[in-house]
């Protein structure tokens, strides 16, 4: 199967986008409680989105599993909602660039596949950075604004944005295929998680996901609407205190849990201001050598 066979774009109606950056969320293993997804789709709500390419859902899924949806339309008429896996792109005038997003679903078959469609997009568009942003269970407690960690195969970003470089070995999901395919084709790659309480995994989580945006402006240089999501994170707040309200022992937990985070965040993270601008500036350097080559 061939990327041509799935892949879906109209690349070139398409204006030229502002120094763009693909940025993508899946639904699955990597986003606990929807955190991800949910926080790119916050994102986005009120602006403008073009849809310039799609996948074609039928080879990735298993249907017994990631079932689709029937609904009547607004003429009446029954319609079939198949997983989607849609490229956005959004503009951003008042910032530092455009940015094409996929806030989707993880697929269950053809891994390489789906990934090598990531690859292409970012090609067609000429994304120099792709950002992939997942959650996962932590031990952070619901009572602090979870943290964000970062890494990325590339050095110089890495040590520019205090990021790691990846270390784990073992069981992956999609998105480690996906990095593993864009390390492959000189494309970089940064991924992005926070974490959520594991304590109340199956609650919302909207703090989470506003941490997840809130360094996405920093190191984008693109508002994200982070700063609105403040009545509902504090209408979460109280229903997760509630939950563990008048249990001793959780309780007890929780204090232990507060303690070890106030310790972490002593550490030397750097400022967003900082982060933005060594972001730029490892763009710039990226072009410079792109240019050289060129010549």
């Amino acid at each position: 199967m061939q990327v041509s066979d799935v892949l879906d774009g109209d690349w070139d109606a398409l204006e030229p986008l502002r120094n763009p950056v693909l940025v993508v969320a899946l639904r699955g293993w990597f986003d606990v409680a929807g955190v991800a997804t949910g926080a790119l789709e916050w994102a986005i709500q009120d602006r403008p989105v073009t849809v310039v390419a799609s996948i074609d859902p039928d080879p990735f899924f298993d249907f017994t599993q990631e079932r689709p949806e029937t609904f009547i339309d607004e003429d009446g008429d029954h319609q079939i909602r198949w997983p989607e896996n849609e490229f956005l792109v959004t503009r951003f005038p008042e910032g530092s660039r455009d940015l094409v997003l996929v806030s989707g679903v993880e697929p269950h078959l053809h891994w390489t596949t789906f990934a090598n469609c990531i690859v292409e997009c970012a090609r067609k568009l000429k994304c120099e950075v792709v950002v992939t942003v997942g959650a996962t269970v932590d031990g952070v407690p619901h009572t602090r604004s979870p943290l964000v960690f970062g890494s990325t195969t590339n050095a110089s970003l890495a040590r520019r944005l205090g990021l790691s470089r990846p270390q784990y070995q073992g069981p992956t999901g999609v998105v480690g295929v996906i990095h593993e395919r864009l390390e492959h084709e000189g494309i970089t790659a940064v991924s992005l998680r926070v974490g959520v309480p594991h304590y109340l995994v199956n609650a919302q989580h909207p703090k989470s996901s506003a941490a997840l945006l809130r360094k996405l402006e920093h190191v984008l240089g693109v508002p994200t609407s982070h700063g609105e999501m403040y009545e509902e994170i504090q209408r979460w707040e109280e229903l997760h205190d509630a939950a563990i309200d008048g249990d001793d022992q959780t309780t007890s937990y929780l204090a232990m849990l507060e303690d070890e985070y106030d310790r972490r965040v002593e550490e030397n993270i750097p400022t967003g201001d900082a982060l933005a601008v060594e972001f730029e500036k490892f763009l710039r350097e990226q072009q410079d050598g792109n240019d050289d080559t060129a010549l």
